[in-house]
């Protein structure tokens, strides 16, 4: 039996997004995309430009994907409080993923993603 095709689908969101974590606003975008992939759950990744950059520290910690490329990461901070690695970015993505470049995408169970359908 022939293995399955990996797919990736990238589009648009039509919602909203926010992200927080302790009580503090990380994200709020109305301009998330959502990335379906075979075997994975779901991701949600928010424009940087609609993340409180200020509450993120770079991380240390680098990952690779055969479909996406290279991960960077970030801890999420609010005052004493520190979520590590809870972001992740693909800051030069593979050509067939190019749409998340510049776009941030947050663990679920490190921080809060709640979803505002439009209209």
């Amino acid at each position: 039996m022939a293995e399955a095709k990996h797919r990736i689908v990238i589009a648009p969101f039509a919602g909203r997004v926010r992200v927080s974590y302790s009580g503090e606003s990380i994200a709020d975008s109305a301009h998330a995309l959502l990335l379906r992939e075979s075997g994975c759950a779901d991701v949600f990744y928010v424009p940087r430009t609609d993340a409180a950059m200020e509450h993120l520290q770079p991380s240390d910690t680098v990952s690779h994907c055969p479909h996406k490329g290279d991960a960077a990461y970030f801890h999420v901070t609010h005052g004493d409080r520190i979520a590590r690695d809870a972001v992740w970015t693909y800051p030069d993505p593979l050509p067939a993923v190019r749409k998340i470049a510049g776009y941030l995408a947050f663990y679920t169970d490190k921080v809060e993603v709640e979803t505002v359908p439009l209209g």
